[in-house]
């Protein structure tokens, strides 16, 4: 699908961990522009099913917006109104790569594109396309929470299964909230498994004869 426009279209990237303020920022701008008697849809990942169920983006302190919930770009591409001036995504690092050619068609189109979306996964490693979506992105802004262990700049999400650290071999995605997450720093972040593989690689370094 072709979009074609006189507008100057970009990509907007929130990125960063749980607990952060993304949705909370993404449903800020989409009311700013809306305000602005701009036409926009929102979109979200049908994954996400917490806080005010899937056909809204709702931030963790209450606030939302109607959204039309998704499992893929390709069902973003059949939804997109030709006429609308900005389209956002929430949870996009649960969305298929196919979203990368697709905001950047919307956005050399003449449509400002606005993504939210979780750029680490529960190990630290970067999730789904959000790498991605944050190279090609005009704007990026990385919003970090407070680490519930010693208080710094949490940037990385802990995942909790009864209570304790997940390991490294759990599934990626597993859709929670406080009772299965908390935010955490680099220091306090812990992964079973693949913390002790890196003990054990650090215990050799600067040994031999």
């Amino acid at each position: 699908m072709t979009y074609t426009s006189a507008r100057n279209g970009r990509i907007e990237v929130v990125a960063g961990v749980m607990f952060s303020g993304k949705s909370e920022e993404l449903i800020r701008r989409v009311r700013r522009a809306i305000i602005a008697r701009r036409k926009v849809q929102v979109f979200k990942s049908h994954l996400d099913d917490r806080y005010s169920g899937i056909y809204q983006v709702a931030s963790h302190d209450g606030r939302a917006v109607e959204a039309v919930p998704v499992d893929s770009s390709a069902q973003i591409t059949r939804q997109v109104d030709a006429l609308a001036d900005v389209i956002a995504i929430d949870e996009a690092q649960f969305l298929d790569p196919g979203v990368v050619p697709l905001v950047t068609g919307l956005a050399s189109g003449g449509v400002r594109v606005i993504l939210a979306g979780t750029d680490t996964d529960f190990r630290g490693e970067p999730f789904g396309a959000m790498p991605q979506l944050m190279a090609v992105a005009e704007q990026v802004d990385k919003l970090h929470a407070i680490c519930v262990v010693c208080g710094d700049l949490a940037s990385r999400n802990q995942r909790l299964i009864e209570g304790r650290p997940a390991r490294y071999d759990s599934p990626t995605i597993m859709v929670g909230g406080t009772e299965a997450y908390e935010a955490r720093c680099r220091h306090c972040h812990e992964v079973p498994r693949q913390d002790q593989d890196q003990e054990v690689l650090f215990s050799g370094v600067g040994g031999g004869g």
